[in-house]
């Protein structure tokens, strides 16, 4: 694991050491170790709009991002064991114990049915993961009603037929159709995870086969998809037409990424407009990556061994640390 701290950008360097922190029992490239990388990576980039190592808001810092990453390893690991609810609601509970907000209940929405494929790596694909899904019953629609419950998610409330503050449904693929035009992640599940593959996944390959730094590229491939697709999040606190904006301002900024600061300020005043629903999308692919092989192994090390931006990056895109 200590090669991996040799070869990722200065964000990304403390990365083998912090997931040396995770149980014995989960094994680098296992899908609880993948989980935790992937949290890191996402939580370590400086997304516009999103906590970062040099960014955060008052309810929640970089820090407790990477812990909450780590909490919910074990419950990811342990993902083909157990039903999908459980594993939801374990993972929440455990990252709750150490935020003081919600940190990544939208992660381990997005992740958790691809950790339960019980398939090889380089078989998780959406078919995969709508078997799982298809196998869901009222007792995983309980628990994960509980776990959302627990995360006290923000913008959520009533969603449809549904409220939080009510009783589960006792189809939770019910409720989450009911929830999908305005959440993505709720999308995911009832639409199948072909929209990942093709859009987030494909990006961060396309980037790091560009040359794009790590760093680079998964700012790049959040921010293409935030451009494709209006953030979630932002349409149900502030309302469509100012998500609208940012995405436009998104796919600005990915076509001259030297207005990226610039974007980032937009986001975070006079308002707080985090594109938090994209951040865990991202995060999800780099799962995929990860998981699959195709990222934190030896083909990494010509695609993120320079600064971001610096005089030996493959391409130069002028990508900028944020300040």
């Amino acid at each position: 694991m200590a090669a991996f701290g040799t070869t990722l950008h200065a964000t990304f360097e403390p990365l083998a050491a912090t997931l040396s922190r995770l149980p014995g029992s989960c094994l680098p490239g296992g899908r609880g170790w993948s989980v935790a990388a992937a949290s890191i990576l996402e939580a370590s980039a400086a997304k516009p709009g999103n906590v970062h190592p040099n960014a955060e808001f008052p309810d929640l810092t970089h820090t407790e991002l990477v812990d909450a990453g780590l909490a919910i390893a074990p419950a990811m690991d342990r993902a083909t064991e157990v039903p999908l609810g459980r594993t939801i609601l374990a993972a929440v509970t455990a990252a709750r114990a150490v935020t003081r907000s919600n940190a990544n209940l939208g992660i381990v929405l997005a992740i958790a049915p691809l950790a339960a494929v019980p398939d090889p790596p380089a078989a998780v694909g959406e078919a995969a993961v709508e078997a799982v899904l298809a196998q869901l019953t009222p007792a995983d629609a309980a628990d994960v009603w509980q776990a959302i419950r627990l995360a006290q998610p923000g913008g959520m409330g009533q969603t449809g037929q549904h409220d939080l503050a009510g009783p589960p449904p006792a189809d939770i693929l019910a409720a989450m159709r009911l929830a999908a035009p305005r959440d993505a992640i709720a999308r995911l599940w009832t639409d199948g995870y072909a929209s990942l593959y093709a859009g987030l996944v494909t990006d961060l390959l396309t980037a790091l086969d560009r040359g794009l730094s790590l760093h680079d590229a998964i700012v790049d491939a959040f921010l293409g998809q935030l451009a494709r697709e209006p953030d979630s999040l932002l349409a149900r606190k502030h309302g469509l037409p100012v998500a609208l904006e940012v995405s436009r301002h998104a796919a600005s900024a990915r076509a001259a990424p030297q207005t990226i600061p610039e974007f980032d300020r937009f986001l975070r005043s006079p308002r707080r407009l985090n594109p938090g629903a994209t951040a865990d999308l991202t995060a999800a692919a780099l799962y995929i990556l990860i998981r699959d092989g195709r990222l934190l192994t030896n083909p990494l090390t010509p695609w993120s061994s320079s600064p971001l931006g610096g005089p030996h990056s493959p391409n130069n895109h002028e990508h900028r640390p944020l300040p």
